[in-house]
């Protein structure tokens, strides 16, 4: 069966919160949304990154930093 959908979408304005490697955002129709993951090296690094350190105090501490 094939369905024809004409859609006519104005956004004024869009303001996202937050996107993470896995987000989908979708305006309008999407028959089929396949998955795409690239990773890439802009950095030229040929070897990995030092182990990460928590920083000074008790407790555990997030490595990441929040805001």
């Amino acid at each position: 069966m094939i369905i024809n959908v004409n859609q006519t979408i104005q956004i004024q304005m869009i303001k996202i919160g937050g996107i993470t490697n896995s987000s989908v955002l979708q305006i309008g129709t999407s028959g089929v949304i396949t998955p795409s993951s690239h990773l890439y090296n802009t950095g030229g690094y040929s070897e990995p990154a030092p182990p990460a350190t928590a920083g000074v105090g008790e407790g555990t501490v997030s490595l990441v930093p929040f805001h």
